[in-house]
């Protein structure tokens, strides 16, 4: 595969381009290994591409957790509620996600 296109979920990716570098290579590097078609498994069930083979996510996303994982990669998981008040969500973000969202709420 290769990447065509970006989207930086809360600068995640200015972030990993400035203090984790090394990280971001490792993330390339897991992209450029993945032969796409390998993963056209989906088959459409959508009237207008009705039998047509698509990109699985779930075949995908499989491969990527194999080879990530060769390098010791985890999943890692943080719930967390949020506002649109930037200070309400700073104050909030260490609490436990009940607590997030009855301050919020409140």
């Amino acid at each position: 595969m290769r990447i065509v296109q970006t989207y930086s979920h809360l600068n995640g990716l200015e972030f990993l381009i400035v203090h984790h570098n090394e990280l971001l290579d490792e993330i390339k590097s897991a992209i450029s290994t993945i032969d796409a078609e390998l993963h056209r498994t989906k088959i459409s069930k959508e009237k207008k591409f009705k039998g047509k083979k698509l990109y699985s996510p779930v075949d995908l996303n499989k491969s990527f957790k194999a080879i990530l994982k060769k390098s010791n990669w985890e999943e890692s998981r943080v719930s967390y509620w949020v506002t649109e008040s930037a200070d309400l969500n700073r104050s909030t973000v260490h609490m436990r996600p009940h607590d997030q969202k009855l301050k919020i709420e409140s």
